[in-house]
C-alpha cells in the first residue's frame, strides 16, 4: 500500500469562467482507516462525466460542491479492508470515492460487482453510461420501429449507446456530434444512418436535410442551440428525453433560453421528460441482461477512452467538456 493518499482538490469554484487546470490542485493526505461498518477502497478507474462540471454550479441530485474539498466523482474501486460481511478484500465496487487514491465509505450501499473482462465495461456500457442510455431512450423516449431518433453528443459515452439501441429497435438514427471524423465514425462503425456536424455551421439547415419529415424522439445531452433546433423540428406527439445540458455547464450562462416553447409544446403535443438513472433502480437487473446480451452478440460496440494518471484528471475533464472524447472517458488511477 502507498504511504500517502493523493487527492485532486477543487481549489476554487469557477465563477462564470470556463473550467481550467488552476481550479484544481494535487494534495496528499494520510490513508484513511475503515471503522465499524466501513470499507477502505483503492480507486482503480475514475468516471469522467459532464455532470462533474454541473455539480460545481449548485445542488442537483447531489449536494453542491465547495472549494477546498476533494473533487467528487464515481469510480470503480477495489476493496482493501472491509468491516462488513458482504464485501471482502479484492472485491470490486462502484462508489462515490472522489478523485483520490483511497476512500473510506459506509458499506451499507456498496455492492460487489461481477467479475467481467474488461473490467472497464463496468464503468461504461454496464455502468451509469449504458444504463442512462437504456432507460433514457426506452423508458422516456419510447421509440417505435420506423421512427426517427436524433441524439446529441452522439459520440460520447451515453449518446453512442443510445444510437445503437435505437437501431436495434428498428429506428432511423441521426447523431449530432462535433467534427466530420466523429460523424464518419458514427455512421461507418456504429451504424447510425446519418450524422450532423454542429461545428460546421448551418445547424438548422443540416437538420432539415437530415430529418425532412421531422423527429419522433430526441435524446438531449447538450441543451442550448442543438436542443432548440431539435425542438422546432419535432413531429406532433414527439418525445424528448432530457438527460443533460453539457453546452450550458461550462462558462457564462446563456442570455436566454429557447423562445416560443409553451405554444410549441402545446400545439405539437410534445412530451419532455427529465430523468436520472437512479429513477429506474428497480429495473437495473433486466437492463443489464439486455445490455450484456447486445454486447456479447456484437450488436452494441463499446468505445472507451482511457487516460492514465490521477494527476491528469482535471485536464481530462476539461477535454471532455470540449468534446475531445469518443465513447466513455475514464482515468486509470494506477
Amino acid at each position: 500500500m502507498a504511504e500517502a493518499n493523493r487527492q485532486i482538490v477543487l481549489d476554487r469554484l469557477p465563477q462564470g469562467d470556463r473550467l481550467a487546470p488552476d481550479h484544481f490542485r494535487l494534495a496528499e493526505a494520510a490513508i484513511p482507516q475503515a471503522g465499524e461498518g466501513e470499507v477502505l477502497l483503492r480507486t482503480r478507474y475514475i468516471s469522467l462525466d459532464a455532470a462533474n462540471r454541473a455539480w460545481m454550479q449548485g445542488a442537483t441530485y447531489r449536494a453542491a460542491l465547495s472549494s477546498g474539498q476533494v473533487m467528487a466523482g464515481g469510480a470503480l474501486a477495489e476493496v482493501i479492508q472491509s468491516n462488513v460481511a458482504h464485501l471482502m478484500p479484492g472485491d470490486a465496487v462502484f462508489a462515490d470515492t472522489g478523485w483520490q487514491d483511497y476512500a473510506v465509505l459506509s458499506g451499507k450501499r456498496l455492492a460487489k460487482l461481477p467479475d467481467l473482462e474488461p473490467m472497464t465495461h463496468l464503468l461504461s456500457v454496464f455502468g451509469v453510461a449504458g444504463l442512462t442510455a437504456y432507460f433514457g431512450l426506452l423508458e422516456c423516449g419510447k421509440p417505435k420501429a420506423g421512427e426517427t431518433v436524433v441524439v446529441s453528443a452522439a459520440a460520447g459515452s451515453v449518446g453512442s449507446i443510445v444510437g445503437q439501441i435505437a437501431k436495434l429497435k428498428g429506428c432511423r438514427v441521426i447523431g449530432v456530434a462535433g467534427g466530420a471524423e466523429k460523424g464518419r465514425w458514427l455512421v461507418d462503425e456504429l451504424g447510425f444512418d446519418a450524422a450532423i456536424d454542429y461545428k460546421a455551421g448551418g445547424l438548422r439547415q443540416q437538420m432539415k436535410e437530415a430529418v425532412p419529415e421531422g423527429i419522433d424522439v430526441y435524446f438531449d445531452n447538450t441543451g442550448g442551440e442543438i436542443f432548440e433546433t431539435c425542438l422546432f423540428a419535432m413531429k406532433n406527439f414527439g418525445r424528448i428525453a432530457c438527460c443533460g445540458a453539457v453546452s450550458q455547464y461550462d462558462g457564462a450562462a446563456p442570455p436566454h433560453g429557447p423562445r416560443g416553447i409553451p405554444g410549441l409544446i402545446v400545439t405539437k403535443r410534445l412530451t419532455l421528460r427529465g430523468f436520472v438513472v437512479m429513477d429506474f433502480e428497480d429495473q437495473r437487473a433486466a437492463a443489464l441482461k439486455d445490455l450484456q446480451g447486445w454486447v456479447a452478440s456484437g450488436q452494441i460496440k463499446v468505445q472507451e477512452d482511457i487516460i492514465d494518471g490521477l494527476e491528469n484528471t482535471p485536464a481530462a475533464l476539461i477535454g471532455l467538456l470540449n468534446g475531445e472524447n469518443r465513447g466513455k472517458r475514464m482515468i486509470r488511477v494506477r
